[in-house]
């Protein structure tokens, strides 16, 4: 029942605010399946996936993807995401969700500053 409502809430979060996998899966997993930060930070890689072609169709329907910028920062996102991943699992799990949560917390406060 848990993993139907984190696909539930993550899917409609990420559709709605175009967030899922670290700020929605993450910490669902973390809380209601008991998985360590590493754990959940794999697992929402492969589920976003699913949320992320699916929110596509709907939002280039209504014309809201660009195809251009989409595209190139794919694929230098495959450059970043290399150094995050090593860097992820170099770390210990502790400092990696300390690290995780301070993320968060500075997103939060730019996005309520942010006109």
């Amino acid at each position: 029942m848990a993993t139907a409502l984190i696909g539930i809430l993550g899917g409609f979060l990420g559709g709605l605010f175009g967030v899922g996998g670290g700020t929605i899966f993450v910490p669902l997993l973390m809380f209601l399946k008991g998985f360590n930060i590493h754990r959940a930070v794999g697992t929402s890689f492969l589920i976003i996936i699913f949320t992320a072609l699916s929110s596509t169709f709907f939002h280039s329907r209504a014309g809201m993807v660009d195809w251009k910028a989409a595209f190139v920062l794919g694929m230098f996102s495959v450059l970043g995401a290399w150094f995050g991943t090593k860097l992820s699992l170099s770390l210990n799990e502790v400092m990696l969700q300390r690290l995780f949560a301070v993320f968060l917390v500075v997103i939060a406060v730019r996005l309520f500053f942010f006109k």
